[in-house]
């Protein structure tokens, strides 16, 4: 059998972060309130883990849709710099914009503002089929934004199943709090599912965790919870594993749960049973935090040997 040209593909959105730190808890309205810091850098979730998986020497293929305006090619450019494959970029049709986010750090939490532009507007048809099957593995992030290509993601993820792909999902929040989008019929499709505790629950309509992960197992061969500080929540054929997260101190947890899944698939990809995968995860999740955004610390040449020989 021919040895397939990428580990794995995504499918998904592409934007910039604009990360502002220091701001008070409280933000009254028509005032000028002052950041200690700011950073500008790669963001949302697909593009983050395309990056860092690439960074930590995966085959990765990403398919996004980028605007007419100056940001996306700032924001491609991380992802080249990285090794990803951008070869099947398209560019918007409707002279939309490329998306953005705003991160306004206080001291323990954090709001978040997105303006999605093209995340919404891409489709499956957009799509080169088979660049997508010329993977291992494909991946799909931020589902709720991804307004464009819902519709028609059971027939994609069918075609790629087919194809022999293994497939994982990470439907990332819900702005609208509705939780569906035809998700059920998505996680009936997928191997493995890598939300956070606070999504696992909202998905399922429960407020425990733990009944969070039963219930998802019962469509999902591989369930694996992210539970910031307290670890990653696993569940395979029948039986519960909770580890623990690695004891750091975290300079920033933007972009944590991608850099745990970016550690878990690559570890998946290798064949690893779902504790070394999930133990992977957890290492690379907690290296991440030592620099700000999502990238920064696979960037940092030191972070990137130890998280690329981990």
């Amino acid at each position: 059998m021919a040895m397939k040209q990428f580990d794995i593909a995504i499918a998904g959105e592409i934007n910039l972060d604009l990360i502002m730190s220091g701001l008070p808890e409280e933000m009254p309205l028509e005032r000028e309130l002052v950041a200690s810091g700011f950073t500008m850098t790669l963001g949302s979730s697909s593009a983050i883990l395309a990056h860092n998986l690439a960074s930590l020497n995966a085959r990765v293929g990403f398919v996004s849709m980028v605007g007419h305006d100056p940001l996306g090619p700032i924001a491609l450019d991380f992802l080249r710099q990285a090794g990803v494959d951008l070869s099947r970029t398209i560019e918007s049709r409707t002279g939309t914009s490329t998306g953005v986010t705003m991160l306004l750090t206080h001291s323990k939490e954090r709001h978040i503002l997105t303006y999605t532009g093209t995340m919404s507007e891409m489709q499956v048809k957009d799509l080169d089929l088979d660049y997508l099957k010329s993977a291992r593995h494909f991946h799909l992030s931020s589902l709720f934004l991804q307004k464009g290509m819902q519709p028609d993601l059971p027939w994609l993820l069918r075609q790629l199943k087919d194809a022999g792909l293994s497939l994982s999902l990470d439907t990332n929040d819900d702005p609208e709090d509705e939780w569906n989008s035809g998700l059920p019929e998505l996680l009936g499709l997928v191997d493995i599912v890598l939300p956070n505790e606070a999504e696992a629950c909202r998905m399922t309509s429960t407020t425990d965790v733990e009944a969070a992960a039963v219930i998802l197992s019962r469509h999902v061969p591989l369930v694996a919870i992210k539970c910031g500080s307290r670890g990653a929540l696993v569940r395979f054929q029948g039986e519960r594993w909770l580890f623990p997260a690695e004891p750091v101190v975290p300079v920033d947890t933007i972009g944590a749960g991608d850099s745990f899944n970016a550690g878990f698939l690559k570890a998946y990809l290798r064949g690893c049973s779902p504790v070394e995968c999930a133990t992977q995860g957890n290492r690379v999740a907690a290296l991440s935090t030592q620099h700000a955004g999502g990238i920064a610390a696979f960037r940092d040449p030191s972070l990137r040997s130890s998280l690329v020989n981990s």
